[in-house]
């Protein structure tokens, strides 16, 4: 089965346990997802099964949109509710004061990713470094808040939106978010909905032509050319083709791209 997908995934479950439940569910042996959600998160997963696993690198996930609520004069070593929270009583903000932190998080923002994410340093990812107690050694990163608004302040509480550029740790906001604020603050909430513009609905699955945006064209020669690596005239290649014969449909992807200098081709049909 080759099918593309946005599954949901539950709080306090691993993409990768949350996978395996997937393969499990529609018994299927190849699988993957575009981008790991923390287990602490909930929400939007792309999911591929078979040969649509090769497509998660044409799809546009540049930006990311996700709820968070945070828990303004809390601290916790993930930064967030999955390790011991210690807490101090902080005087209630007010609506403006809040509004001037978020809009000033708007741009471009330099920061260091949480020590308890998966960032590789030499190899080891940093969360199981900070498990051992050993403090990785994380360089800073930027990533870009496109967008960010208030959606509810029930003091200690602050749920807030957020669309944010790929790889951007929201952890990492919420506390810069607090020491804005003059606090600190941790997330008790946090759920993706949406990754570029695909978002869940009940696993149906994604229409391959519709999510590349690439641009179209129709090849009228022999499809099994493309199947059987033929030679084909420079001037026909594209991003991928749509082949319909007029006695029966035949319908399949072709993406072309560079490799060394030689085009190599991901081919299936839909």
């Amino acid at each position: 089965m080759n099918k593309l997908f946005v599954a949901y995934k539950p709080r306090f479950v691993s993409s990768n346990r949350f996978l395996g439940q997937l393969k499990k569910k529609y018994n299927i042996k190849k699988a993957g997802y575009s981008g790991t959600l923390d287990p602490f998160a909930q929400g939007s997963l792309i999911v591929g099964f078979g040969r649509a696993t090769k497509l998660f690198q044409f799809l546009n996930l540049d930006k990311k949109i996700y709820k968070a609520t945070l828990w303004l004069g809390a601290n916790s070593e993930t930064l967030d509710i999955e390790s011991q929270v210690t807490k101090v009583q902080v005087p209630k903000f007010t609506l403006q004061n809040i509004e001037i932190v978020l809009k000033n998080m708007v741009g471009k923002i330099k920061y260091i990713p949480p020590k308890f994410s998966a960032k590789s340093i030499n190899g080891e990812r940093a969360y199981k470094l900070a498990r051992a107690g050993i403090t990785p050694q994380l360089k800073e990163i930027e990533s870009e808040i496109f967008n960010i608004k208030l959606i509810n302040y029930n003091h200690p509480f602050l749920t807030i939106e957020m669309t944010v550029s790929k790889g951007s740790y929201i952890r990492s906001f919420a506390e810069i978010i607090g020491r804005k604020l003059g606090t600190t603050a941790i997330l008790s909430f946090l759920e993706r909905t949406s990754e570029g513009k695909f978002t869940f609905k009940n696993e149906k699955e994604i229409n391959p032509l519709e999510a590349l945006e690439f641009p179209k064209n129709t090849y009228l020669g022999n499809p099994e050319d493309i199947f059987l690596g033929k030679k084909i005239d420079i001037n026909l290649f594209s991003f991928y083709f749509t082949i319909f014969y007029p006695n029966y449909s035949i319908s399949f992807i072709s993406i072309f791209f560079l490799v060394s200098n030689h085009y190599n081709s991901l081919s299936f049909f839909i």
